[in-house]
């Protein structure tokens, strides 16, 4: 695995929800077509764990939070960039979706949540804000952001 073919395993999902809403709806589509216990939500978790071993995944750090963007939105994503953290029992940073954010939650240990969702996908819409939090252990979470979009602010 490397980054070409991880934006290919990425593509590949990013076409199936290029155009469709960010909500409750589609956090459920993805629960049962991409959820924890399917072969799509082992390849990409195993995808990235490769990378973050491989160093190309969260190969930046600050606040006690390995992260990084491993891809910009581009046609071949759909518009979607793709963002990888690795959190253990903390709170990130505040911020924005401007055009929503859609999360995969990868627990390293059993049992830990992102934001109070376990393993699986949660979908926050355009305009919703957060202070995203794992809590239980450690996790990986990737984000998709439409058009890569994300304001940070210093709001609690």
């Amino acid at each position: 695995m490397d980054v070409p073919q991880f934006q290919a395993l990425i593509a590949d999902l990013t076409r199936q929800l290029d155009g469709r809403a960010l909500d409750a709806s589609l956090a459920d589509w993805l629960n049962t077509h991409y959820g924890a216990d399917t072969p799509g939500f082992a390849a990409l978790t195993d995808a990235c764990n490769i990378g973050v071993a491989d160093g190309w995944l969260c190969n930046r750090e600050g606040g006690g939070i390995r992260y990084g963007r491993v891809i910009k939105p581009t046609p071949e994503t759909h518009g979607f960039s793709v963002d990888v953290v690795d959190m253990a029992d903390l709170a990130g940073p505040h911020h924005v979706h401007p055009n929503g954010e859609i999360d995969l939650i990868m627990p390293f240990t059993p049992g830990a949540t992102f934001d109070g969702h376990p393993a699986g996908w949660c979908v926050y819409g355009p305009g919703t804000a957060h202070r995203p939090t794992v809590a239980h252990g450690r996790a990986l979470v990737l984000y998709l952001l439409p058009q890569g979009a994300i304001e940070f602010t210093r709001s609690a």
